[in-house]
Order: structure tokens, then sequence, then C-alpha cells
């Protein structure tokens, strides 16, 4: 919302900006894109070597009751 209401606001004082703003959000988001996938995928290999780690930890520790 808050994206928004600045938006009105620049198109208010400088609306040739806001309309080229409008324009390029679509293609910054689409070229940023990948980069988002790969950091969901390196926080699911971290996860994932993190549990691993901690695997021995859980075992050794044994039932209780946060488990």
């Amino acid at each position: 919302m808050i994206k928004f209401l600045l938006w009105l606001l620049l198109l208010v004082f400088c609306w040739p900006l806001a309309i080229i703003a409008l324009i390029l959000y679509p293609v910054a988001w689409l070229l940023l894109l990948p980069f988002r996938i790969l950091g969901i995928a390196v926080d699911g290999v971290l996860g994932l070597l993190k549990s691993l780690l901690m695997l021995p930890a859980r075992i050794l520790r044994g039932p209780g009751k946060f488990q």
C-alpha cells in the first residue's frame, strides 16, 4: 500500500517519471527473478546441511518434549 501511495505522490509531482517507473518495474522484476530462485535454492541447501550437521546431537539428546 505504501508503494502505491508513493507512486501516486510521484505521479502528482512528476508524471513522466511515474509512467517510466510503471513500465520498468515489471522488467526489473523479471530480471531479478532468477536471483530470487537461486536464493531459495541456496537457503534450502544450507538448511539441509544444517540439519545433517545437527543430526548426531539430536540423536544423542534422545526423545524430549521438543521433538
